[in-house]
């Protein structure tokens, strides 16, 4: 354990300005996201583009064009939160429909089938499988967060919680030490969703949405 919180020590204090930055962004836009502010996309597309850099400087092209999907996703979401919101102050938090659990754990799960199966191999990883559940379920949770469906927080807390105990046990502390932050983040953001639905009164669960269809593989 002292070797453990001496590497998460070291990776705080001697990571390079844009790592530093890259982890700062990213739990602003997190936090942002969790206040449901309009905010919250402007400080993820910056958060994206740094972590987009750092994969294709350490030659991770698949992590790096995943990236690309998650700065559309956040332009799209901006869009989408400002354009059908209407005259109300904010859009409003929904859930899923049965069918659109079924739907996106479905594919979520062939997609990890598909990506441990190509990608993992091609990119010569060490644990594809694990490589390919925080990938593709990643981006099914991205893809409800900026839709403004609950969802997405239990999805980021199980994406978490396997990234923690995955790069833990490979001896990554530091590592794991962020995949926790954003683990904490995520049951705070469930709760405060919760509470902003409950606020809202009664309201009809949102379907699947098309996007969740169409991809379903970070």
């Amino acid at each position: 354990m002292r070797e453990a919180l001496h590497n998460i020590w070291l990776g705080l204090t001697t990571a390079e300005p844009l790592d530093q930055a890259n982890l700062v962004l990213g739990v602003i836009g997190v936090w942002l996201m969790i206040r449901r502010t309009l905010w919250a996309f402007p400080v993820g597309l910056a958060a994206v583009t740094v972590q987009g850099v750092l994969f294709f400087r350490a030659h991770f092209p698949a992590d790096a064009t995943l990236q690309v999907f998650y700065f559309v996703a956040l332009a799209w979401g901006w869009w989408h939160w400002v354009k059908d919101r209407g005259a109300a102050p904010e859009l409003p938090v929904t859930r899923l429909t049965a069918r659109g659990w079924v739907v996106t754990l479905a594919v979520s799960g062939a997609a990890t089938v598909a990506w441990a199966l190509t990608v993992g191999p091609w990119m010569r990883a060490v644990m594809p499988w694990r490589d390919a559940f925080i990938a593709t379920f990643s981006v099914a949770a991205q893809v409800l967060q900026v839709r403004k469906q609950i969802e997405n927080w239990p999805l980021w807390v199980v994406v978490n919680l396997v990234a923690v105990a995955s790069y833990w046990s490979a001896e990554l502390a530091y590592t794991s030490f962020l995949y926790a932050i954003y683990l904490v983040l995520a049951l705070v953001g469930w709760r405060e969703w919760g509470k902003a639905l409950r606020a809202q009164g009664p309201a009809p669960a949102a379907g699947a949405p098309s996007a969740t269809v169409e991809t379903r593989a970070g």
